[in-house]
């Protein structure tokens, strides 16, 4: 086998690889986020800050400057210098793992590149990429930036934007990385597969609704309340979901209508990924669709799982970062349902 043909799988094993990188982006941010660590550096350098305190007057130093912030005054005005230690390496490890990612990506990159491995039209789609995660790391700092001011939270929407850039650099890299190894060659199929590739659709559309949706759960804690399943303490619609004024500020500050939002996706999930399983099964789409949506329907499963657990807890930590990194798996399974039943041909009758 020549260089070139071996090009393609050793671009998508690299894609691969950074993609795993990226989920436990996600999974550690989440863990920053539920340790309440995401604002524990309040400063945004690069180069310089990829080295931590190293001695007791650059931690005293760091400690005062989080100390003059809204949450070190107003929230954790008792918390020791050990204490802080502990939210500060949550933060510098996410931040740490960010600018490994960049290198991880940049560096293979240009070594494709220089040995003609990535022609023009992949090396544009790989570029967009790497812009897009510097705009996640600026992104990450404008999100910070929210807290530091009057507030000791960070904006719900930045949090949200922040997430969905994460989400969508991984599915830019999966997909990517799926057409190096399964060139897409869209078949025309018969009706039931054309139904299946419809329908896969709409599911991956919900799962980027409860990407969404969950985004803004965490932004304003709304996973503490309604700590009930099924109802949401006695009520399938609870009676406060339009309480704010004017209306349309309910499904960004209201608690109630925030995380009724993020349940009515998950049941809508809970019912379209089965129905899925079935049309690829009926279809005939083939061992990798049928593989692939094997996994998603357990992955669904799993998280919906994993979903009522972490609420019923009150999002506990671990619970609630594990909800979250599988979100991720959820999100890659669709898109690689989506990608197979793309390279079906199906049954034609």
């Amino acid at each position: 086998m020549n260089a070139g043909s071996r090009s393609p799988r050793a671009v998508a094993s690299w894609l691969l690889a950074c993609c795993a990188l990226v989920l436990a982006m996600i999974v550690v941010g989440g863990v920053t986020r539920l340790t309440h660590s995401g604002l524990s550096i309040v400063e945004w350098a690069p180069i310089v800050g990829t080295l931590p305190p190293l001695n007791d007057a650059q931690w005293l130093e760091t400690f005062e400057k989080y100390r003059q912030t809204p949450e070190g005054r107003l929230v954790n005005h008792a918390m020791s210098l050990q204490d802080f230690k502990g939210i500060f390496w949550w933060e510098y490890f996410h931040r740490l793992l960010g600018r490994l990612i960049g290198i991880v990506f940049l560096l293979p990159l240009l070594w494709f590149a220089a040995t003609g491995r990535v022609g023009a039209r992949l090396g544009l789609k790989l570029a967009g990429i790497f812009v897009l995660g510097g705009l996640q790391g600026a992104m990450g700092w404008y999100m910070v930036k929210s807290g530091l001011v009057d507030d000791p939270r960070v904006s719900q929407f930045r949090l949200t934007a922040h997430l969905s850039l994460a989400f969508l650099i991984l599915g830019a890299m999966l997909w990517v990385a799926l057409d190096l190894l399964h060139p897409r060659r869209l078949q025309g199929g018969g009706a039931a597969l054309r139904g299946a590739r419809r329908l896969s659709f709409w599911v991956t559309g919900a799962v980027v609704w409860m990407v969404l949706t969950g985004g803004l759960v965490a932004g304003i804690r709304a996973g503490k309340a309604y700590n009930t399943f099924p109802l949401m303490n006695g009520h399938w619609v609870p009676p406060e979901i339009l309480m704010l004024e004017p209306w349309w500020r309910n499904f960004f500050w209201n608690m109630a209508t925030v995380q009724f939002d993020h349940r009515l996706g998950a049941w809508l999930l809970a019912v379209l990924a089965p129905l899925l399983w079935l049309r690829v099964r009926r279809a005939g789409a083939g061992d990798r669709a049928t593989r692939t949506a094997h996994l998603l329907l357990a992955l669904v499963a799993l998280q919906v799982t994993l979903g009522i657990a972490t609420l019923l807890a009150a999002v506990p930590v671990g619970l609630g970062a594990t909800h979250q990194g599988v979100a991720a798996l959820v999100f890659m399974a669709a898109l690689a349902v989506n990608h197979s039943l793309r390279t079906a041909e199906g049954r034609h009758a």
